[in-house]
Order: C-alpha cells, then sequence, then structure tokens
C-alpha cells in the first residue's frame, strides 16, 4: 500500500484562502481585494507570511503574497497557537469583512468557497484512495482522509452498512472561534465543510449534520451512501 502523506494545516490553509481569494473578487471585483487585505491584517500579516512560505515550500501554489508586502515589519501574533487555530482566526477575519459588509449576501460567498474547498479536497480524498486500488466507498474514507486528527479533536466513530457516524466533543476549530466570539463567522464553515468534502468524493454521499460544537456542544455526523454509486 502506497502511504499517501497527510495535508499540513498550512497547505490546507492556503487551499482555503485560494477558494476565498477567487469567491470573493469573483462577487465584488471592486470591493474584494480590499475587504481580504483588511481580514488578513486583522488576523496578522507576519502570520499570513509565515503560513504562506510553508506551503510554498511544500509545493501548494496560493494567492498570499498577493496580499503581503515585500518586507514586513511587524511581529509574528499567534507562534504559541497550533496551526489549526491559525486556520480558525484567519478564515473567521475575512468572513467578518464580508458578512459585516453585505450580510446574508456575504454569508453565501463565504459559504460558496468553503463548498469549492471542500469539493476539492474530496475528489483528492478519492484520489488517495484510488492510489491504494480502492475505490471512493464508505469503508475507504476516512482511511484516507487528507487532514490528520491530532488529540486535539475528540471523536468516536461507528461504521453501519454504508454510513459512518461520528460525535465530535472536541474541535480546535470550533474551540478556537467560541474562544474568540466569533462563530457566527465560523459556523458558515461548519455548515458547508462536510457535506462538500463528501460530495467531492463520490457524488452519492451524504452527510446529515444535525449537532455543531459552536451550537449544541458537539458535532454529530452521519455520512450516508446512497444507492447509484
Amino acid at each position: 500500500m502506497i502511504m499517501v502523506k497527510n495535508l499540513s494545516m498550512e497547505i490546507i490553509t492556503a487551499k482555503m484562502f485560494n477558494e476565498l481569494h477567487v469567491a470573493i473578487l469573483e462577487a465584488y471585483p471592486d470591493e474584494g481585494y480590499n475587504l481580504i487585505k483588511k481580514g488578513l491584517i486583522a488576523f496578522g500579516l507576519k502570520d499570513a507570511e509565515l503560513i504562506a512560505i510553508q506551503a510554498t515550500s511544500e509545493g501548494q501554489n496560493h494567492h498570499f503574497f498577493e496580499y503581503l508586502p515585500p518586507v514586513l515589519e511587524v511581529q509574528e501574533k499567534y507562534a504559541s497557537l497550533t496551526p489549526f487555530a491559525r486556520f480558525a482566526k484567519m478564515f473567521a477575519q475575512i468572513a467578518k469583512q464580508v458578512v459585516d459588509e453585505y450580510g446574508e449576501k456575504g454569508e453565501a460567498v463565504i459559504m460558496s468557497a468553503v463548498e469549492q474547498f471542500g469539493k476539492k479536497r474530496g475528489q483528492g480524498i478519492a484520489q488517495r484512495a484510488r492510489s491504494n486500488g480502492f475505490e471512493n466507498t464508505v469503508e475507504n474514507y476516512l482511511s484516507h482522509y487528507d487532514m490528520g486528527r491530532s488529540e486535539l479533536f475528540e471523536f468516536e466513530s461507528s461504521y453501519k452498512k454504508e454510513e459512518i457516524e461520528q460525535t465530535f466533543t472536541k474541535c480546535p476549530l470550533g474551540q478556537q472561534w467560541a474562544d474568540d466570539g466569533t462563530g457566527e463567522y465560523g459556523i458558515l464553515y461548519c455548515r458547508m465543510i462536510d457535506p462538500s468534502i463528501a460530495k467531492g468524493y463520490n457524488k452519492n454521499f451524504d452527510v446529515v449534520h444535525d449537532q455543531y460544537v459552536l451550537k449544541e456542544g458537539q458535532c454529530h455526523f452521519k455520512f450516508q451512501m446512497k444507492e447509484g454509486r
């Protein structure tokens, strides 16, 4: 079996930023650049630069440098935080600029960016499975997932016929949004990400997400494969 490495959070963060860049500029060609730039400033330009450099070193193309000056005379803000926390903070700050300015229409733009991000990740997970000679079935989904599950996640998984049920009692992304008081922006990510990854993995893969860490204190999922796979 080919051991396909998990993607680093720097690569995943860069991929998310790329989709935010595309969706926001497409929706708001005149204001989009400044909205994203304001979000990165609120997040921390040095922190964004370090993510960008690491993602580049791992072969991931991105749009970060279009928003960053060649020389930054500011300090890193979040050196003590995990990559998951930095992802959450960056997403929330960019989403905040768009949602605060455009309301529900802005929410739709952010969610469309997450949808595209998720679908592309799901396609990548299917390719990871295929590289090892496996089909994109329920059984091969989590075993070929692209993001590592660190000890910062606490969850239980149970497998049934054509279904995976998961309950997360701890999620570093949701916890960071809760700690920062940015849950109204983070929930836009939570609503879209798992259904979108599943659809990218297999068009007949559905996700029922009926509880959220940011609302009920835990996330509860049912990943269900429809007939016709």
